[in-house]
This record gives C-alpha cells, structure tokens and sequence, in this order.
C-alpha cells in the first residue's frame, strides 16, 4: 500500500505538468507541426518572475518553464532566433525548417515585466470587429507566443448589459436603443456612444458571448488572463426617466449622444451594480481578477460628482462583488482623476500609461501618485495606414523607468493601438521589452528582426532596414497621432488638411532617402518571391513611396491651379489620378490589402441574413465616414481610413475626379457646383455593400518597377 500510494504521489504532479504545457503543445501542433515531435516541456520554479529555458537535449529541444506563458515565449524565442520563423498580423513565416537548430549552451529568459499587457477598447472595432474564432485562434496564438499575459477581453458585454437592463425594468425595444452594431462597441464601453449602428439582433448577441466564453477558455490554458468590463456608474440615457436616482446627463460626443453617469455611492448604483456583477458572474465566471472602465472618458463632465467619493465607490462595488480584484484605469489625458485616484486603495489599481510614445505622465505624476502602472505604446489611431513607430524611444524609455525612482511601481509593458494590422516590428520589440533585461539597442535588434520576418539574412534587407530607422521608424521627439497620412485619401480640398481630423500630412523625414532604402529592400525581391511577409512588406513599402511622391505632385498641383495655369494643372491633376490607380493596383496586387478580403470576413462572420447585413453596413461606414449624420459634427470622417485595392479605386479615386472636374471647370468660367462630399460618402456606403470581383492585370514586379522609376514631372 505505501509503495502504491508513492507511485500515485509521483504520478499526479507528471500528469498535472502534461496538463500544463498541453496547450502550448497544441499551438505547436496549429502553427508549426513540423515541431510537434521536437519538444519537451518541463516544469521550473522560478518565484514571482515568469522565467524560460532553452537547450537541446540529443534531438529535442527542451523548454523548462515556470508556466504556459513562459513555455510559450521560449517556444518563440526558439522560432524567431534560431529557426527564424515567426507569426505576426502582416503575414505568417511559419514554414517548416529541414534541419531543426541545435541550442547547444542553455539559454535562460527572465521576465523583468510582470505584467505583459495587449490590446486598446479600439482595438475590438478597427481590427476585430468580425472576427471569428479561426481568426482568434491565430490573434491568442500569437498574443501567447509574445509573452501577453493580460488582454483586454470585451467582446460579448451586450448579453450582460441585456440581462442586466432586463433587471431594472427595461423592455426589449429599450435595450435595442442603448447597445450598439459590432463595429462601435468600443466607443459604448467607454461611455461615448449608445445605439449606433444597430440594434444588434439576438443571434448575434448571443454569438458573441458564446465567443467571448470560447476566447476565455483558451487563454486561461495559454496564461493569459482577462481584462473584462467593469461597472462605473455608465447607465442608459433613458434611465433618468425611469428613477429619481442623481444621474449626470454627459451631453454628447461629437454628434452623438452620451450614456450617462449614475453617480457612485448612491444606492441604486450598488444596487445596479450589483446586477451587473451577478451577471457577468453567470456569463464569464467567478474568477475574474481584473476590470478595466473609465468614467468620464474623453470630456465626461463630472460637475456635481464628488470624485474621491466616486472612485472609492466604483472600488467598493468591484472589491465587493469580486475580491481582490484590480481596476485597470487608462492613462489617457487627463484620466485617471487625481482627484479619483485619491479616493482608491492603490493595492488594487493597475493604471495604463496609453500614449508612451509622447508621454510620460509616469514622472510628470509621480508614478500616478504611487499607483501601479504600466508603460504602453498606441502607434496609430483609427488603424490608419502609414509606416510609423519610435523604436528606440520605446526602448530607450523602459529601460529609463526601470532605472527611476518609479521602478518598484513600474509593472510592465503593454501594446494598446487603436488597430493592430501595420507595423509589426513595434508590436515584436515592445512586448520582448518585457522579456528583456539589458538596455536594447534597436539597430541590432533588428538585425535579428529581419532574419525572423522573412526567413533569412539578406544584405540588401540589411541596409534598408538601416535606412528605415533613419526615416520610417526614427524617434524624433514631437507629438503626432500615428503615421503621417495620404493625400489620397483626403476629402478633396486644395489645403493642408489631414485625412483625419487629429492626423498630420507632414513628413517628419527624409523620403528621399527613404526612397533610397525601398529600392534597396526591392532588389531582394528574387530571393524571397515565396515570402508571403516579404510581399506584404515591399507592397507597403512601395504604397508609402506612392504617397510621399503623391504629397508633391499634390501640392504643385495647388500651385497651378492657384496660378490659373489651365495646361500645368491638367497635366498635374492627370498625373495624380494616374498615381492613385497605380496604388490601387498595387494593393489589389495581394489579397492582404483588398477592401473585398475586409468585406468578406464581416459576411462571413453573420450567421444571418440579418446579421449579415448588419455586419457589411457597420464595417463601410467604420472605414469611410466613420457614422456622423451632422454636417456640423462631421469631424470622424477618414478617422479609420484605409488604402486598400477596390477602396482606392472606387471611393477615393471617384472622389478626386468629381474635385478636379470641379476645378476644371472653375478655370474655364463655369459656374459649377462644388460636390456634396458629406452626402456622396454616406449614399456610396449604401450603394456598395457587396464584393465586387477582383480584376489585376499587372504583376507586382511590373508594379514595383512603375512605382521606383516613376517620375513626377516636377523633381
């Protein structure tokens, strides 16, 4: 009996470690079967920091780790540095390898971060909107592999904002006006919007919640835990007419109307909150330990709310209904409160500093007055397109808090843009900044980067990526909200205005030389013609080209017309309408950048005639006009503007031509009407909800060669 009860005692911690490393096992066997049989896992302790090894033991490679998280870094730091493979958002290089790569002296990674934080609220719109659960599997699967440990997860809250409106006296019809379509729930969890771009139908809500719960499921296997959406007082508009209870009306948001704010430490806000929490118990489990939710986002008026009350309140009601958990507040203008932050037992809060590449709030506010916070990087807005990223700014910037007086608040490091499908070296180095202790430097970095991207060295790779940090990805100081924008896609106007009403057309560098560095990345062409990643890259590497040489054309274009030189204009604005079907045909040139992949996936993705028509109207008015029906209120248009073959060509080519028509005839001495760009975009979204077939007729070898000798006429 002794001897069976130490044989049980000996087996139970073997099978809880194959249970352990189960998951990861199973990513290897989704992503790189080719490795299936060439690793064993093993268990470490290694305290409080998330720790990896690696070394080879006769043909297998042998990952010891402190948990999934950890084993699946280290299966990445395998993939990327010694196997030179890699996934990200922009193209998978995951093919197998003949002979698998030795780690001849062990390797040890330690995690200096606790906390390894992804995705903004915009994140769920401007990328995931429709995503379904192949495309989750392969986002969870890379969120592993790159250490995320915490990950913002709010894709089903309709179902308990329903349950809980239910609660309180709501009807079907009223529940229907407060929730929002699929492609604006973002801005509803962050108190700005209600109601638009629905109603959402139940199969839906129901779809996603069923989602979210399969979601969850896989990240606590991969160690990646949820950041799911707390109670902060945000209530219908509606509710006011049905209580007595204080609530402050928050006005609107740009043209739309606000949820508004029950005010913490009233009873009702217990008691709603208290539903709230019930039902988000029942949806997503009891063993939630972290909630994000920010009150007063983005111009909340807060006149006639005690903020230290409120935010105590707000802490009170989530420590109550799930204890010891931690509020996870963004550090984005001037949120989080001070005064709210007073009121907050510090223990519990985890506070975001957003915009790292421009702030440093962390020392202007003094570690937010002595809270946990971790430092993060936006990188776009609207994922706009556009190549753009401080790097060494993101490195040079960790490595300084670490340094400071700050370090023992200083948690982690997070990604949060606004859409994730551009740059994936910034999302690559800032999440392994939380893997690495030693200060980075990103000219050597990226060495390393290149060779996983693609698949091999190459030394025309080598250089223009030299020549890309000295242009495309400097860290020059400075504000400015993602990358600098395309004329193209402007609303014509013959000004200096941005595509997007927060953006820049500046050019901060030197597209000359960045040019210079496109045609050396261009000559490594016949080698990685396979490279799906090498593909990708070089058409948006040639799109920026295309861009850059279109501002000039664009601006001398303005000249002649200013001049009332009919010909020079003509010639001008004929070759700026050739330089945006030329783009058009490049990005049509792959099927990453076709507007018919986006509409595809938003189809696909209903289950319902309903849902697909909800799905398609969402996703057009997202990326056109954004949703604003007010012309004095029209500020979101080309907010989340994309280039993309089919976009370019029939929404902003059409759009150009009716302008230069315009101008055109204003040289003649015709008396024409200026276009109605306002109602001509929302009638264009309503007139083109199908996928229309594709038609190239160029490979992008010709396109490439077009694009690089290209002459503008005014160089």
């Amino acid at each position: 009996m002794r001897k069976f009860t130490c044989l049980l005692l000996f087996l139970i911690p073997l099978d809880l470690l194959a249970q352990q490393f189960r998951p990861v096992q199973d990513l290897i066997k989704r992503r790189v079967p080719w490795l299936e049989n060439q690793v064993v896992f093993k268990s470490l302790r290694s305290g409080e920091k998330d720790m990896v090894e690696l070394q080879s033991q006769g043909n297998k490679l042998v990952i010891t780790a402190s948990g999934s998280n950890a084993a699946a870094v280290g299966l990445n730091w395998y993939l990327k540095y010694y196997c030179h493979r890699s996934m990200s958002h922009m193209g998978d290089n995951l093919a197998p390898v003949s002979s698998i790569p030795a780690v001849k002296e062990l390797v040890r990674i330690e995690a200096p971060a606790k906390y390894r934080y992804a995705l903004n609220y915009c994140t769920y719109n401007y990328t995931m909107s429709f995503y379904d659960w192949k495309d989750w599997e392969h986002e969870l699967d890379w969120m592993a592999l790159n250490g995320v440990n915490l990950m913002l997860t709010v894709n089903g809250m309709e179902a308990v904002w329903q349950n809980t409106l239910k609660q309180i006296g709501y009807s079907d019809q009223e529940i229907n006006d407060f929730l929002v379509g699929p492609a604006y729930t973002a801005w509803w969890l962050m108190g700005n919007i209600q109601g638009w771009g629905g109603p959402m139908p139940q199969s839906q809500i129901d779809g996603r919640r069923i989602l979210q719960q399969r979601m969850m499921e896989r990240m606590k296997g991969l160690g990646i835990e949820p950041v799911l959406q707390g109670f902060y007082g945000m209530v219908p508009s509606s509710l006011k007419e049905k209580t007595k209870a204080p609530i402050i009306d928050q006005k609107t948001w740009g043209a739309f109307k606000r949820p508004d704010i029950l005010i913490p430490g009233h009873p009702d806000f217990s008691r709603i909150a208290g539903i709230y929490y019930k039902e988000l118990k029942k949806t997503y489990g009891k063993n939630i330990r972290f909630f994000a939710g920010d009150p007063f986002h983005e111009g909340g008026i807060t006149d006639g709310i005690d903020l230290k009350g409120a935010g105590r309140s707000i802490q009170t009601e989530m420590q109550r209904n799930f204890p010891g958990s931690t509020w996870v507040l963004q550090g984005w203008q001037d949120n989080p409160k001070q005064k709210m932050l007073d009121g907050l037992d510090k223990s519990h809060v985890l506070v975001q500093e957003l915009f790292g590449e421009f702030t440093n709030n962390w020392e202007k506010r003094n570690g937010y007055d002595s809270t946990p916070f971790i430092w993060c990087v936006v990188n776009n807005f609207g994922e706009r397109p556009g190549l753009y990223g401080k790097l060494q700014r993101f490195a040079d910037e960790v490595d300084r808090i670490g340094k400071s007086p700050y370090k023992d608040l200083f948690k982690g490091v997070g990604v949060m843009p606004e859409g994730l499908n551009n740059n994936p070296p910034v999302y690559d180095l800032m999440l392994e900044l939380g893997w690495r202790k030693d200060h980075v430097d990103v000219k050597k970095w990226v060495a390393g980067y290149t060779k996983y991207r693609y698949g091999s060295a190459n030394k025309h790779i080598d250089v223009a990526w030299q020549g890309f940090l000295e242009t495309i990805y400097q860290s020059l100081p400075g504000y400015q909200e993602g990358a600098s924008e395309s004329v193209f896609c402007i609303r014509p106007a013959l000004d200096s205005k941005p595509a997007s009403r927060w953006g820049t057309r500046e050019r901060n560098y030197d597209s000359i030389k960045f040019k210079e560095a496109v045609l050396k990345f261009a000559k490594a062409a016949p080698e990685f013609i396979n490279s799906d990643t090498y593909q990708i890259d070089l058409i948006n590497m040639l799109r920026q080209v295309l861009a850059n040489d279109g501002e000039l054309v664009f601006q001398a274009m303005g000249k002649a017309y200013q001049e009332k030189n009919t010909g020079e204009f003509t010639r001008l604005s004929g070759q700026f309408l050739d330089m945006i079907r030329l783009t058009d045909e490049l990005l049509s040139s792959h099927p990453y950048y076709q507007l018919n992949t986006y509409k595809a996936q938003a189809l696909s993705l209903g289950k319902t005639k309903e849902e697909k028509a909800l799905n398609i109207k969402n996703a057009m008015m997202l990326i056109t006009y954004w949703g604003e029906n007010i012309r004095t209120e029209d500020n979101l248009h080309e907010y989340a503007y994309k280039e993309w073959g089919g976009l370019i060509k029939d929404f902003y080519l059409v759009r150009w031509k009716m302008y230069i028509d315009y101008l055109q005839d204003n040289l003649q001495g015709k008396n024409t009407q200026a276009p109605d760009f306002f109602m001509w975009e929302r009638a264009w979204v309503e007139q083109n909800l199908e996928v229309k077939p594709e038609s190239q007729t160029k490979s992008l070898e010709q396109i490439t060669a077009e694009i690089l000798t290209l002459k503008t006429g005014i160089q």
